[in-house]
């Protein structure tokens, strides 16, 4: 069954980076959209990136374009989000996300933003 798990999250201080980790199974990863979310208490899921199956089409929110990555790996069947620049207001659980007939959803990884 499609599984993803993501890694990578952490306390950081505001100006630095990380370098989140979505590591997918149970279906052929290389065909599909991926995506990033990120959600805090009390608002709805915001989508954060997305990128195409081949990686060569990438999207990002506007809060955070300039300050992010997103890439995959399909050798790998990972997808990456690298964060530079952090702010306190990224500060949120992380979700990665595929469509397989249905969403799937990670269990997601706490990013917190904090001096």
């Amino acid at each position: 069954q499609v599984q993803l798990v993501e890694s990578g999250g952490g306390l950081v201080q505001p100006g630095g980076s990380l370098r989140l980790s979505c590591a997918a199974s149970g279906f052929t990863f290389n065909r599909y959209v991926m995506r990033w979310y990120r959600q805090t208490p009390g608002k709805e899921r915001e989508l954060v990136a997305q990128i195409s199956s081949g990686g060569g089409t990438t999207v990002y929110a506007e809060s955070i374009k300039g300050r992010a990555t997103i890439s995959r790996d399909n050798a790998e069947n990972t997808v990456y989000l690298q964060m530079n620049s952090l702010k306190p207001e990224d500060t949120a659980v992380y979700y990665c996300w595929v469509y397989v007939s249905r969403d799937y959803w990670g269990q997601g990884t706490q990013v917190t933003v904090s001096s």
